[in-house]
């Protein structure tokens, strides 16, 4: 009896000995994986996060020396009003409130980049009269920008239409009611603008209810040099 009294106590003993060995290889190997763990979250976290390049006007690439950078959005339906950006600068904007329905017009000096005027001009219930007086006199080497914001085509005649070609416009002559229009050209140009969009108000087509969608043109205009 006492033997195996004995024997008993020692396969307990040996079965704690077991246990106690198997447990303290295990949470030591898991402490070794949490220290692995921590060292490479750590190396993660300071790992320098790659940022997006920011050119000017928030464009997608940069433009070369002797260039200005510009970004122009049209209006979006009756409801939010254009944008433009030149040289990281915001040029014309709802919340500069120099915009307003009908075309938006900025002229900047082509060699200089300073903005000389801004303007907007009603083509659904104004006069086109105000638009001619503020493009006609128009002096060489000025850019032009332009963008549309509800109505740009109802009261544009056929001067209004012909000075903006004379800009290097290839759409002027066809701008309608409602369609979505920009622009950049100057005066003295000797060839078509690369930098106009044009949508048609198309029912059919239109993103909105009676507008088409908004048009975004961004680029690099090469200064003028004397």
């Amino acid at each position: 009896m006492r033997c195996a009294a004995i024997l008993r106590v020692i396969v307990i003993l040996l079965t704690l000995i077991t246990t106690w060995y198997f447990a303290e290889k295990m949470y030591s190997n898991r402490d070794n994986m949490k220290s692995l763990r921590s060292i490479f979250d750590n190396k993660a976290d300071e790992a320098p996060k790659k940022k997006k390049a920011q050119f000017s006007c928030g464009n997608e690439k940069p433009c070369p020396d002797d260039y200005f950078a510009f970004k122009i959005i049209s209006g979006a339906a009756n409801v939010v009003g254009p944008s433009m950006c030149f040289e990281n600068s915001i040029i014309m904007s709802s919340i500069k409130n120099n915009i307003g329905r009908g075309l938006n017009i900025a002229l900047i000096n082509a060699s200089t980049g300073v903005v000389i005027k801004t303007s907007s001009f009603d083509m659904y219930s104004g006069d086109v009269k105000p638009l001619l007086e503020f493009i006609k006199p128009v002096a060489e080497g000025t850019l032009v920008f332009v963008a549309s914001y509800d109505d740009p085509g109802t009261k544009l005649n056929d001067e209004a239409r012909a000075v903006f070609a004379s800009f290097g416009s290839s759409y002027s002559k066809k701008i309608g009611f409602r369609d979505s229009w920009l622009f950049v050209g100057g005066k003295g140009i000797s060839t078509k603008s690369p930098f106009e969009q044009h949508i048609k108000n198309n029912k059919e087509t239109n993103k909105y209810d009676g507008w088409p969608e908004v048009l975004e043109m961004e680029g690099c205009i090469p200064k003028k040099t004397n």
